[in-house]
């Protein structure tokens, strides 16, 4: 009989081992997503660059303009947005460490050490002592996959997290062109405004010494004065624009607003042209449907953590140790103990707590693939969004270029006919507004071309060439 704890303790191991193959619940299957052949906005749409040139992790390096370089690099590394999205990702990478070491046994070093006595100087009083030291350890059997299934669940979690801090770094670095390009357009703006100011400041000059000739009248010079107090006015307000921008910039590569400062620069209004993606290929390149996807396989992982719950559990144990009444004889055989054990728990009568939780684990399966078919869905139309902003914005910037140059040429020819005297004042106003709305029409037009571009390469994941995006080892 002395040997039935080792037989014991090998039907167990051996019926763990046995079992130790499956898992219950159902295994992954990447559920489908409606999907058209092609975008319907980019028929007639004329690449400019072959693919192969684009980069996804520098997309903004497209835009040729150095500065928004240097100012995307230090979002990489100082924006807490993009710091907290990695802490995160960090933090799902331990979840997974900590679920694989459930499969492995726990062990455990123990030792105490007693004295004992009983009072007086009698001769039956004696101290006693008692020393002990034992290696000890429990391992629960992973008959039925609940573990598997954790450590699968995890590890969705973490590639899902890691999806998340790609789509936060790209969200940040989309949100930082935006305004860097607002800031820029800002500058146009302002430098237009100031030549308005100058322009309308000899235009008042003429108008009052045109009525101090007594050429024209009063309501002239009133509507000079008018003309540069608007735009003297407009003036100011870009000033306000531009240094909310600026503020804005400042936050997103980590520093206070009062501590940085972008000095005016020449706009680069390069506008790349990015060849569409087929549908199917957005699907692996946006990291907001990644995650979506990989959150459905979490949730068809825990439908199996769920249904392990009606198997028993096995749990195995053992220990082996020394106990001796002297210090110095406590490591020998002849003192040695040693236990194996095994339990089984198992729940008899819950009310149906267990079909619940199966079910409930179920039903966040089947609310995950709908938000997945939605985020799908929704990215789908943010690229045709785009792809029809990207052409008709083209065609308007042509357009505005237009014009803007005949409302120049506008202005010139109403200027010098009321010089000579041929044209009321009235009609210099109203060339003037003409031409200062279409330069600032142009402006506006060339900032939202890079703005949609920006947009468009947000919405297809990146640039063109599909980088590694961060994983979780199998």
């Amino acid at each position: 009989m002395k040997h039935a704890p080792f037989r014991f303790a090998s039907v167990a191991l051996f019926t763990a081992a046995a079992l130790a193959g499956c898992a219950v619940g159902p295994n992954y299957v990447r559920p489908t997503a409606p999907l058209s052949p092609s975008f319907k906005e980019a028929a007639g749409w004329s690449l400019a660059a072959p693919a192969d040139t684009l980069d996804r992790g520098d997309w903004w390096t497209l835009f040729g303009d150095a500065t928004l370089n240097g100012l995307e690099g230090r979002v990489q590394v100082s924006n807490q947005n993009i710091i907290a999205a990695e802490a995160a990702y960090r933090q799902a990478r331990g979840v997974v460490s900590e679920q694989q070491a459930t499969l492995f046994p726990t062990v455990n070093l123990t030792g105490n050490g007693t004295e004992s006595g009983s009072g007086g100087k009698t001769a039956a009083s004696q101290n006693t002592s008692q020393y002990r030291a034992s290696l000890g350890t429990t391992w629960e059997a992973d008959v039925w996959g609940r573990i598997r299934r954790s450590i699968e669940a995890a590890k969705s979690n973490a590639e899902a997290s890691a999806a998340d801090l790609a789509a936060a770094r790209l969200s940040v670095q989309g949100e930082l062109a935006d305004n860097y390009f607002g800031l820029r357009e800002a500058d146009a703006e302002i430098a237009l405004d100031r030549a308005t100011v100058e322009a309308y400041q000899r235009e008042l000059t003429i108008a009052q010494n045109r009525y101090n000739a007594g050429v024209t009248v009063k309501s002239d010079v009133f509507q000079a004065q008018t003309q540069l107090a608007n735009a003297q006015a407009d003036l100011a307000g870009l000033g306000q624009q531009r240094a909310n921008y600026e503020h804005a910039i400042a936050i997103l590569v980590g520093e206070a607003p009062g501590a940085f400062s972008l000095a005016a620069a020449p706009w680069v209004e390069t506008v790349p042209v990015m060849p569409p993606a087929v549908p199917s290929s957005l699907l692996q390149r946006r990291p907001d449907i990644a995650s979506a996807e990989r959150r459905v396989r979490t949730a068809n992982a825990q439908i199996g953590i769920q249904t392990a719950a009606y198997f028993p559990d096995l749990t195995l144990t053992g220990a082996y140790g020394f106990a001796a009444n002297e210090l110095g004889t406590l490591i020998k055989s002849s003192t040695s103990l040693w236990s194996y054990g095994a339990s089984v728990a198992e729940t008899v009568f819950d009310a149906g707590a267990r079909r619940a939780r199966v079910n409930e684990a179920k039903a966040a399966r089947d609310q995950a693939v709908a938000k997945y078919r939605e985020t799908v869905l929704e990215a789908l139309g943010q690229v045709e969004n785009q792809l029809i902003a990207t052409r008709v914005l083209a065609q308007q910037g042509d357009l505005r270029r237009q014009a803007s140059a005949a409302a120049d040429a506008a202005e010139t020819i109403v200027a010098n006919q009321y010089k000579s005297g041929q044209v009321r004042y009235t009609d210099v106003v109203t060339a003037q507004a003409a031409a200062y709305n279409a330069r600032r029409a142009l402006a506006q037009s060339a900032a939202q071309r890079q703005t949609t571009a920006v947009a468009l390469i947000q919405s297809l994941g990146g640039g063109w060439k599909s980088g590694a995006d961060p994983k979780v080892s199998r």
